[in-house]
């Protein structure tokens, strides 16, 4: 080897040796950034003979592909099952205390106790009392399932904005990576920021990639809308402020199509978008029927008919409409609106003991027009009525034939059945995330004991090269005197 070449051997050693050393120093700065994939600095010699150091990415698609499924399953369960923790909570705890079917059954409690002592006015009084306990818990459920719809409804406005920035940027992304890919330069730390971006995009709408050349994507959702491809498409939706039961939430349009809700508790959901539409559209609606199915039944079981037995008029229970609704009909927005009969409010000037004798609706109604404080008839007709069967509207989704406080906890039983199964499933696509993640860390993520020790070795290779610079500046130097 001649001094010339062995200069210049010893220049692409340090130049290497300097890439290399970049190279470890920047995977070594972003270890334990999870949106980052490492860089291995790999020697290679050209077809001139010298070296150069190539920097490549450890990609591994099929993994985040995997990764970004697992997030997009995940983010719609847990979306599901915080949903269904807020409608629960309304019910109380576990022993559902705050629940219309907890009220009832005391309301039932009280009038059996009204009916063996009926001339008591103080336990007349508590039946009306505890009357009031179930027209309000109706109405505060009520409320809390469409605040549950306006807070999915506003949610999903924000995410829809969300969206758009982010595939907004993901063009910005892509965008560089075709350009370096096709120009020969090192797309490393676009993809980086594309991949990112996906991880993210994933959590919001589940997603479909498809490779092209020069590394170009185009993305698409999970039933198969065009989401990206060289341009993002245009995510719309339009946002109701105000919810009530006869309220309809609007589409979200993803290229012109209406994004499909998800189904079930294990929710068929990818990512939180469709999880958020199906408990605005779906759950929280069901849920609202079957409270007002129960409003429906309290009003007929408790309705008054005049002597012959005809033009029934709301008794105990009452509503705006001040009507006995349809049997086995839904009467939208009933629950939020129930309340007792002001007639029987002994602070609003009304008689408690109507509700033994019957004449809330005026003399022609009354079943015991004595007074008789012996009478209870009519009270233990009320008892009853609460457990006869009668016919409810299938929109309800739960039982089409039963007794009002089997409907009641029936209702209860629906909740639980889903909220259970969304547990459930949210455990399994947690843990299959997690799983997913970590695969996916371990194969492209920064290991520092990997990276220090590859430092090592650039270390000792200069020292290598360093003393081969001294020998060639002995040998210089050797040469020099001898031409002296």
């Amino acid at each position: 080897m001649s001094l010339t070449s062995a200069i210049n051997t010893t220049k692409a050693a340090f130049r290497n040796m300097g890439d290399q050393s970049s190279v470890i120093s920047t995977n070594i700065a972003n270890d334990g950034n999870e949106n980052y994939v490492r860089r291995s600095a790999v020697v290679t010699n050209t077809i001139f003979g010298a070296s150069t150091v190539v920097t490549q990415r450890n990609q591994q698609l099929a993994l985040l592909l995997q990764t970004v499924s697992a997030n997009s399953q995940s983010k719609a369960q847990s979306t599901l099952l915080d949903g269904l923790e807020t409608l629960k909570s309304s019910l109380g705890g576990n022993e559902y205390e705050l629940a219309p079917s907890t009220y009832m059954s005391t309301l039932q409690s009280s009038l059996q106790a009204y009916a063996a002592s009926p001339g008591q006015l103080a336990l007349a009084q508590t039946a009306v009392s505890d009357a009031g306990d179930v027209a309000d818990s109706l109405n505060r459920v009520s409320q809390t399932v469409q605040n549950l719809r306006a807070d999915a409804d506003a949610e999903i406005e924000s995410q829809v904005t969300e969206l758009n920035r982010l595939l907004a940027d993901f063009k910005t992304a892509n965008d560089t990576v075709v350009q370096a890919t096709a120009t020969g330069n090192d797309p490393s730390n676009a993809l980086d920021k594309r991949e990112t971006i996906l991880k993210e995009i994933s959590g919001i709408v589940g997603v479909a990639v498809v490779m092209r050349e020069n590394n170009d994507v185009a993305l698409y959702t999970a039933d198969g809308t065009t989401l990206f491809e060289t341009i993002p498409r245009s995510v719309s939706f339009s946002r109701n402020y105000t919810y009530s039961a006869t309220v309809n939430g609007n589409a979200v349009y993803i290229d012109g199509v209406a994004v499909e809700a998800g189904v079930g508790g294990n929710t068929s959901a990818e990512g939180s978008l469709a999880a958020l539409l199906q408990l605005r559209d779906d759950i929280a609606p069901t849920f609202q029927n079957q409270l007002d199915e129960v409003a429906r039944g309290l009003i007929e079981a408790f309705q008054e008919t005049d002597a012959g037995g005809a033009n029934p008029l709301p008794g105990l229970f009452t509503w705006s409409a001040g009507t006995v609704p349809p049997s086995g009909t839904v009467e939208p927005g009933l629950a939020a609106s129930i309340k007792v009969n002001s007639a029987l409010i002994t602070s609003a000037g009304g008689d408690p003991t109507l509700l033994r004798d019957g004449g809330i609706n005026g003399a022609a109604y009354a079943k015991n027009p004595t007074g008789g404080s012996g009478y209870s008839d009519l009270l233990l007709t009320y008892v009853e009525n609460l457990s006869t069967s009668r016919p409810f509207d299938p929109a309800a989704g739960i039982d089409t034939s039963s007794g009002l406080l089997t409907f009641s906890t029936n209702s209860i039983g629906w909740l639980e059945e889903l909220r259970a199964n969304a547990t459930t499933a949210t455990d399994n696509k947690t843990a299959l995330y997690e799983r997913a993640f970590q695969v996916y860390s371990s194969k492209t993520g920064v290991s520092l004991d990997e990276e220090l020790s590859l430092l090592l070795d650039v270390e000792q290779s200069y020292k290598a090269s360093a003393k081969l610079v001294s020998t060639i500046d002995s040998m210089m130097q050797a040469v020099l005197d001898m031409a002296r």
